[in-house]
């Protein structure tokens, strides 16, 4: 029986366990505060399809009273890894793969780029290369979740609809580990994919991200009510065409048009972004990983990103208020 240890069990880090747990696997979960109190109590509570499902497994704020595992999850947002990515060593054995399911881009992924960034350090990911010397790529197993799960309380999630999920290892080679890991979540009835080009996957998905949220936490404005403005159309658009330039420098194609990707995002029905919920929560935004680091890319490469820059500006001043 393979065995994982899911790191954050919000909304998508429950979502994995229980579908890890109906694989047959052993699922552990590191929490804190009054997610892991719920969870302790009466087990991780989830809603699919009508129905409620309930997962009873071992979960602690302390990775050592977990201990190594094959494969650990990160599915937790950039400001809590930087707080607790130090910490997650006792889940580390000699083969333990680490993945990334997260969003943006994560400190690995400049290593092995083809292109001028390739194995430069990003600050705004990786203050002073920490998590870089703690989790070198050769750990790393690339993950792009397409899903709507939503926390409705502590240690209760609902899973409101799931397209796939992607893994990759970073050097696009084919490997035991990751094919074992895309078979399990196949087992459980997602569409998985494994992808020869898993940065490319995490860029495509990043595209959408990078403006939809900031924006729409900015505003408190749902996604159908930004792309239906003119004006607001109009900034996605820069930003997006910013982006598209920046993929072009790092050899990242896009393969399609930012009209082309705002049809996705208007297919997937209106609705609130995750850094929306944030803000309209209080919460910290996952500001770096999304849209911080495309600014310290184009400043890195000496790349003009006037409409990145600002909208980064605005959502930065807005993310210290909520602190």
């Amino acid at each position: 029986m393979a065995s994982a240890a899911i790191v954050g069990a919000g909304a998508i880090g429950g979502w994995l366990a229980w579908l890890l747990d109906g694989a047959g696997w052993d699922v552990r979960l590191v929490a804190r505060g009054a997610t892991l109190a719920a969870i302790a109590d009466g087990g991780l509570k989830v809603e699919a399809g009508g129905e409620a499902f309930t997962v009873e497994t071992q979960a602690s704020a302390d990775p050592a009273e977990i201990g190594p595992v094959d494969y650990v999850i990160l599915a937790l947002k950039g400001p809590a890894l930087a707080e607790l990515g130090p910490r997650l060593q006792p889940l580390l054995g000699p083969q333990t793969a680490l993945v990334t399911a997260m969003n943006g881009l994560q400190w690995w992924f400049t290593d092995g780029l083809d292109g001028p960034l390739d194995g430069v350090a990003l600050e705004s990911v990786d203050p002073g290369g920490a998590l870089k010397a703690l989790y070198p790529v050769d750990r790393v197993i690339g993950c792009v979740v397409h899903a709507t799960v939503a926390a409705t309380g502590p240690g209760a999630i609902q899973v409101v609809a799931t397209d796939k999920l992607i893994f990759g290892e970073p050097d696009g080679s084919s490997s035991e580990r990751v094919e074992r890991l895309a078979e399990a979540f196949r087992a459980a009835g997602v569409t998985t994919e494994v992808s020869g080009d898993i940065r490319l996957a995490i860029w495509r998905k990043l595209w959408g991200n990078m403006c939809m949220n900031p924006l729409s936490a900015l505003t408190r404005t749902s996604t159908g009510p930004l792309l239906d403005d003119e004006l607001t159309r109009e900034l996605i658009r820069a930003m997006m065409t910013e982006m598209a330039g920046l993929g072009a420098r790092l050899r990242l194609d896009l393969g399609m048009t930012p009209e082309e990707r705002m049809a996705v995002t208007r297919r997937l029905g209106d609705f609130k972004t995750s850094m929306q919920r944030d803000a309209e929560a209080g919460r910290r935004l996952e500001l770096d990983s999304l849209l911080g680091v495309l600014v310290e890319m184009a400043e890195r490469l000496g790349t003009p990103a006037p409409s990145l820059r600002a909208v980064h500006g605005l959502a930065r001043r807005l993310d210290a208020t909520l602190a």
